[in-house]
């Protein structure tokens, strides 16, 4: 209140009580009700808590999520076609952030025969994989005891997917930022793989979300994707 030059009258005046209640929380240091608080907060241009900090209040926990669909203690546990499903079931977007998960080559050849019959019945396909060149995937490949087995996995999804990056409705990208989570988004459901420290992406765990509300925990991904993206270099097949 000194370094703006505020009164306890101009202050009070400003957000609408006594200059007594205003006397009180300077000098015997009460506490306003949590609407008046925020009011002067913004009046002085400080946060509420740092003038106050017993108004912070921990957000409630709640037992269960209701975005929360499943949870496996490793990605081995899920069987390959749960991932195929949830693409085959896409009508708008599929959004997929890996390093490089050959697995899903391996396991399903025709996955690229899938992403085009998604894209050409309207789907939007983003696909960002690992730039086996980047810092952050030989990182991860050291930290995740691949050593430079993560780069040529890399290597190989880039000759995987390099065939769609011309097709329409779909393009493919390589990123080299650290990889916090894999994603595979489809639509409004979404398989998040956790990563851990010096354990392999196969044997962390994952979650399934679908989206329940706006800004929950399946926008919070969504946008983690968005943002990977937006730096991404985009791939383009050659010939």
């Amino acid at each position: 209140m000194a370094a703006g030059g505020w009164t306890y009258a101009a202050l009070a005046q400003q957000v609408e009580v006594d200059p007594k209640s205003v006397e009180r929380w300077v000098n015997l240091g009460r506490i306003p009700r949590r609407a008046t608080a925020l009011q002067a907060a913004k009046a002085l241009g400080e946060d509420v808590h740092a003038l106050w900090p017993a108004l912070r209040q921990a957000r409630p926990a709640r037992a269960i999520s209701p975005e929360l669909v499943a949870l496996y203690e490793q990605r081995a546990d899920i069987p390959v076609s749960t991932f195929i499903d949830l693409m085959a079931q896409a009508r708008e977007r599929i959004d997929i952030l890996v390093y490089a998960a050959v697995f899903l080559h391996e396991a399903y050849p025709r996955l690229n025969e899938l992403l085009t019959e998604r894209a050409a019945e309207g789907c939007t396909v983003r696909i960002a994989i690992g730039d086996p060149d980047s810092d952050n995937v030989q990182a991860c490949g050291q930290e995740e005891r691949f050593g430079h087995g993560i780069e040529s996995r890399c290597r190989l999804a880039l000759m995987h997917y390099k065939p769609l990056a011309d097709t329409p409705g779909i393009e493919v990208r390589t990123h080299g930022t650290t990889l916090y989570n894999s994603l595979y988004r489809a639509d409004d459901q979404q398989l998040v793989n956790a990563h851990v420290w010096g354990v392999n992406a196969y044997a962390a765990p994952v979650w399934h979300l679908r989206r329940h509300e706006t800004g929950g925990m399946f926008d919070t991904y969504a946008e983690s994707f968005d943002a990977v993206w937006a730096t991404a270099t985009p791939v383009q097949e050659e010939g």
